[in-house]
């Protein structure tokens, strides 16, 4: 019998938002987890001598496969072989593929809640139970080695991220080896999601391969590589479980796009470019941190990572979803109801996403600050 899942309700918001478009309003897109860049010119261009030259087929580029095995080297230290990475139609399918491939329906996943609402429906559509752990500000919002130690019985597998969507928050080295050491001894299984990597402001996020060297790792091209619309992402695994997760690869995705491999390997090497993204990044988020207090919102996550500020708006609302509706409506800024990441205190949360132009958050300041004035606390 199929799972009841939870809808993801940014989509609804971001539906509501075309309309009013549609309907000639001005529309400031904060809703999604989506840079408002393009893919490097780099390659763009590839893709266009691609599609002149070769009429694409199913294939995985061995090409990219070397490169990604360089690119953990160079980034994290760590030795990787070609043969254990496998290319995906992004994140999303690298995601349901590490989960179909290694536990069985029934078994308990734990996750940090707030938390990215796929894991949670993911885990539920396969019939494994989510196992939420939650974090607040205590805990900086993540996931602990003394929470997954607590468990009890221990779960089959547990999915990190970090930075983590909603929150951005990263969690410390000295964190992240206390999990992977409590996971070897209590035989959890980790999936650890790292598609913000690169997209960091106080430090840099680590692998969880660093401590962790049979974890499954989750990334993609369509957050620091402004590659959404490409569909290109791979899931890192254990050598001895390549062949299981081969199996479910080719037979729920076939292959990832060929074109989109080629432009991915371009990418790669487009690091220059993709740096200026991120200072872009980097301003608009200084730009919220400095002015959200002024509105009224003084409680946040810490956005070490990623482009989301997620913000407590408990004095205002317990209604979060409405309060997104309403803010859309009145001022043309689209956020997301913290529902989506917590179902249990996500009422009194909004994330904003900052991955659009400096230009469009000076914008949005400028039509909240009047709007969050008059609105009256509760």
């Amino acid at each position: 019998m199929s799972q009841e899942i939870e809808p993801f309700h940014a989509i609804a918001i971001g539906r509501l938002a075309n309309q009013l478009q549609a309907e000639g309003r001005s529309i400031i897109h904060m809703e999604f987890g989506q840079p408002s860049t393009g893919a490097p010119s780099a390659a763009i261009a590839c893709a266009h001598k691609i599609l002149d030259s070769e009429p694409g087929s199913y294939w995985e580029s061995p090409a990219l496969k070397d490169r990604l095995s360089r690119h953990y080297a160079e980034t994290y230290g760590v030795e990787v072989s070609p043969e254990r990475f496998i290319l995906t139609c992004g994140a999303s399918p690298a995601l349901v593929l590490a989960l179909a491939s290694s536990f069985s329906p029934g078994d308990r996943v734990a996750l940090a809640r707030p938390g990215y609402v796929a894991y949670r429906n993911c885990l539920k559509a396969l019939h494994m139970t989510p196992v939420e752990i939650a974090c607040g500000e205590a805990e900086r919002f993540q996931l602990t080695a003394a929470a997954l130690a607590a468990l009890d019985p221990a779960p089959a597998g547990v999915i990190i991220a970090s930075p983590a969507n909603p929150t951005g928050t990263i969690i410390a080295q000295d964190e992240m080896a206390a999990i992977a050491k409590v996971c070897a001894q209590r035989g959890i299984r980790i999936v650890s999601d790292e598609i913000y990597h690169g997209l960091t402001y106080v430090g840099r996020a680590r692998s969880m391969l660093e401590f962790a060297p049979d974890c499954l790792v989750v990334n993609s091209f369509s957050k620091y590589f402004s590659m959404v619309g490409w569909r290109l992402g791979w899931l890192l695994v254990p050598a001895e479980h390549t062949h299981r997760a081969r199996a479910y690869m080719g037979n729920l995705f076939l292959t990832a796009p060929t074109l989109s491999q080629h432009a991915g390997l371009a990418a790669l090497d487009s690091r220059e470019e993709l740096e200026g993204h991120v200072e872009v990044y980097r301003r608009n988020r200084q730009l919220l941190l400095d002015a959200l207090p002024s509105l009224g919102l003084a409680t946040i996550a810490p956005p070490d990572g990623a482009f989301y500020i997620y913000a407590d708006i408990g004095h205002l609302t317990n209604d979060s979803l409405a309060f997104c509706e309403k803010l859309l409506r009145d001022t043309g800024v689209a956020t997301a109801s913290g529902v989506d990441f917590d179902p249990e205190n996500g009422r009194r949360f909004i994330r904003f996403s900052f991955a659009v132009s400096t230009p469009e958050v000076e914008d949005a300041l400028n039509r909240l600050r009047p709007w969050f004035a008059a609105y009256p606390t509760r």
